[in-house]
C-alpha cells in the first residue's frame, strides 16, 4: 500500500460552485479540514450556469490557502492554447509556491466546449494538439528559446529564466490505448477518468502494469489519481474499496463533488475532512 496517500476534492466550477467566492472559501475550509487538495474541472459552456474560470478562481484560491495542492482537473491545451494555459500555470504556481499541478487531456464537446466557438471537435486533432502544446508548454517553463514550426503552432521565443518551481503535469485518460498510456508515462501522473464507472483496484494495478510497459520506470515518482465518493458524510453508503485501491497503486484520492448535489450537503463532505481511516 502507499502510505503516502494523498485526498482531494474535485469538482464543476459552475451551478452551485460557479460563484468563485463559493470555490474560494469551499479550499480553505478544505485545507481547514485536512484535505490535501482542491481540483476543478476546465468549461467554458454548462447548462448549469452561472460557471467560473479555473485558472483565475486557482489563483485566488493560492492566496487563500498555504498548503493545499491545487489545479485544473484538466484543462485541454488545444482549446486554452498551449502559450496561454503556460503562462496561467506559471502565474499560479508562483502564487501558490510552487503548489500547482497541472491536470491536462484533450478535452470533451459534450457540451460545446468546442464546437460551439468552431474550434477542432474531432478527437484526432485535438489528441496530436495535446501532444505538441505539451512540449511547447514545458519548453516555456524551462525558459528555452523556442523556434517550432509544427501542423499546429508556430512559437517563436527567445531564452527567459526556467520558472522557480517545477510545475507537474497529470494526464488525463478515458481510455487505456497504447497512445493515451505511453502520453501518460512522460508526465508526473495519470487521471484515469472513465466515463461509464469508477475504478476498480484491478483497473488501477492493470493501468500502473501499462504505464511501467509504456516505459515508466519502477523507481520515479509517479501519480495514480482516482475520483469518487466515499466520505461518510454523504447521506447514503457508498461502496469504495479504498484501502484495495491504494494497494494498487492509487496515490491521490479525489472525492467528487457535483453541480446538482446541494451546495450544504458538498460542504458538509468537505468539512468531514478526508476519509482516511478507511485506509486502515
Amino acid at each position: 500500500m502507499n502510505e503516502n496517500t494523498r485526498f482531494g476534492v474535485y469538482l464543476p466550477p459552475f451551478g452551485p460552485f460557479g460563484d468563485p467566492r463559493v470555490l474560494v472559501e469551499l479550499a480553505v475550509r478544505a485545507e481547514a479540514a485536512g484535505w490535501d487538495g482542491v481540483f476543478l474541472w476546465d468549461h467554458v459552456v454548462t447548462d448549469a450556469m452561472p460557471i467560473a474560470d479555473p485558472w483565475t478562481t486557482l489563483a485566488a484560491i493560492a492566496q487563500a490557502t498555504r498548503r493545499l495542492v491545487l489545479g485544473p482537473t484538466v484543462t485541454p491545451p488545444a482549446r486554452r492554447r498551449p502559450w496561454v494555459v503556460a503562462r496561467h500555470a506559471s502565474t499560479v504556481s508562483r502564487l501558490s509556491g510552487g503548489r500547482l499541478v497541472v491536470g491536462t487531456g484533450t478535452g470533451v464537446d459534450e457540451s460545446g466546449d468546442f464546437s460551439r466557438f468552431g474550434e477542432a471537435p474531432d478527437l484526432p486533432t485535438r489528441s496530436a494538439m495535446l501532444t505538441e502544446g505539451l512540449g511547447l508548454m514545458r519548453a516555456m517553463w524551462a525558459g528555452e528559446a523556442i523556434r517550432h514550426h509544427g501542423p499546429h503552432y508556430r512559437v517563436n521565443l527567445a531564452a527567459t529564466e526556467p520558472e522557480p518551481y517545477r510545475i507537474p503535469v497529470w494526464m488525463a485518460s478515458s481510455t487505456n490505448s497504447p497512445r493515451v498510456i505511453g502520453r501518460a508515462a512522460g508526465c508526473d501522473g495519470i487521471f484515469p477518468n472513465p466515463v461509464d464507472h469508477e475504478l476498480t483496484p484491478e483497473e488501477v494495478a492493470g493501468i500502473r502494469r501499462e504505464l511501467h510497459r509504456a516505459g515508466l520506470p519502477a523507481d520515479r515518482p509517479f501519480d495514480i489519481a482516482v475520483r469518487g465518493n466515499t466520505s461518510p458524510a454523504w447521506q447514503e453508503d457508498k461502496d469504495v474499496d479504498l484501502k484495495g485501491l491504494a494497494e494498487a497503486g492509487m496515490t491521490w484520492w479525489l472525492e467528487s463533488l457535483i453541480h446538482f448535489d446541494p451546495l450544504d450537503l458538498s460542504m458538509a463532505v468537505v468539512d468531514a475532512g478526508p476519509p482516511r481511516a478507511q485506509l486502515a
